[in-house]
């Protein structure tokens, strides 16, 4: 059952990490953050370092790998937002 839940823990990390994707080529272009929040990239980078966090602390390599993946995609949206102010 162990590895049955590290499999769903990895796919579940896995579409969740790589869902920021589609953003952040969208934001890559200068000037194409307009409709992006700030205050959202803050709170979603704020949580998934969070989560970062939690997952060291239990040792949950799946949770911590998932939220770097994660907080490394949302962190480059957040440098284009920057970028666009």
């Amino acid at each position: 059952m162990d590895n049955l839940a590290s499999i769903i823990g990895l796919l579940a990390a896995a579409l969740t990490s790589l869902s920021y994707i589609p953003q952040l080529r969208k934001a890559l272009p200068r000037g194409s953050t307009e409709d992006i929040s700030l205050r959202m990239l803050i709170v979603l980078s704020s949580g998934l370092s969070l989560w970062i966090v939690y997952g060291v602390i239990q040792k949950d390599w799946v949770i911590t790998l998932a939220n770097v993946v994660g907080l490394f995609f949302v962190g480059a949206v957040l440098v284009c937002k920057v970028r666009d102010l």
